[in-house]
């Protein structure tokens, strides 16, 4: 890892100023040789989600771990599962498992084997696009490297959501729900409003919701969720009412195309229409700092993926407080 990447990665404080232009920086890396084709194509992951870039320790076998799980490495005394990310998503690394990304994911902390890690970028998040429709269930977006020019870059943004999930599977969703607890009762007539462009995030959003008995709406980036806002403020002024009357919580991931969450919620709370609305951020971009920043764009809580509990506590908290 060069001195720029490793000073870039660890600047948390000039990464979160992003947040306030609707921008964030992609970590850039490779997998090896795409299937039935010798392009080594780019992929990308968020860098708040990464802790830590290395250069391939040593790997000590599980058991009966699951096929894409290498096995565990020991990284400064704690004991990481590493995923085999090539594996994965059907790439072969001809130039070997490399390097070792250390992530943070809803406060788990796992490690993926890549071929070669790029560089870093900085990029608008409406240079990035949803992916959904356009094949392939690990990736949930695709992002434009030099905007819309014909020879732009495309690189694919996994789904971490969806990745883990399928190397570890357990039971966590059923799990989850029955940690729900009692119904949330919303006032009459509202609504939760969620965003979320990871597929498998939003079917256990709404799966945690319908436990816990609750009407809403779901969304899939900012901008959707901000456009629908629009249009039930409309819906309600033509009513005599207000978009409050109508929604009781926004529920919002960060990372999302187009629009991401800390914009969502920094345009909801700058407008007098929406801003006594709460917001309720929702993601896996967990840690001290990164939670930090999320109070500082005005959401009124906020809570790690996939914690039934706590998103329950959460909106009981916000629409009575």
């Amino acid at each position: 890892m060069t001195t720029s990447l490793s000073s870039s990665l660890h600047d948390a404080h000039e990464r979160t100023q992003l947040t306030s232009n609707n921008q964030f920086e992609l970590m850039l890396f490779r997998l090896g040789e795409a299937p039935d084709s010798e392009r080594r194509e780019l992929f990308g992951i968020n860098v708040f989600k990464v802790r830590e870039i290395l250069v391939m320790p040593k790997i000590t076998g599980i058991a009966n771990a699951p096929p894409q799980v290498l096995g565990v490495a020991n990284i400064r005394g704690q004991i990481i599962p590493v995923i085999d990310l090539p594996a994965m998503v059907g790439c072969t690394p001809k130039r070997g498992h490399n390097i070792l990304m250390v992530t943070e994911y809803a406060r788990t902390t796992q490690a993926f084997a890549v071929e070669e890690v790029d560089e870093i970028v900085r990029l608008d998040w409406t240079d990035v696009l949803a992916a959904e429709g356009n094949g392939g269930d690990l990736v949930t977006s695709i992002a434009k490297l030099n905007g819309d020019t014909e020879d732009c870059r495309l690189i694919q943004v996994l789904d971490v959501e969806q990745i883990l999930r399928n190397v570890m599977p357990g039971n966590k969703e059923e799990t989850a729900l029955e940690e729900a607890g009692d119904a949330v009762v919303l006032p009459q007539g509202t609504i939760v409003l969620a965003a979320d462009d990871s597929p498998v995030a939003r079917m256990m959003i709404e799966q945690g919701l319908g436990a816990m008995g609750v009407s809403f709406v779901m969304t899939k980036t900012g901008q959707e969720a901000w456009d629908r806002l629009q249009t039930i403020e409309a819906e309600a002024q033509a009513e005599g009412r207000t978009a409050l009357d109508k929604v009781a919580v926004v529920l919002t991931d960060l990372e999302m195309p187009v629009m991401d969450g800390f914009t969502l919620t920094r345009n909801i709370k700058q407008d007098p229409r929406f801003k006594s609305i709460p917001v309720v951020i929702h993601s896996s971009l967990t840690g001290t700092t990164n939670e930090a920043h999320v109070q500082s764009v005005g959401a009124d809580a906020y809570v790690a993926k996939f914690m039934a509990s706590e998103l329950a506590a959460a909106l009981r908290q916000v629409i009575h407080h």
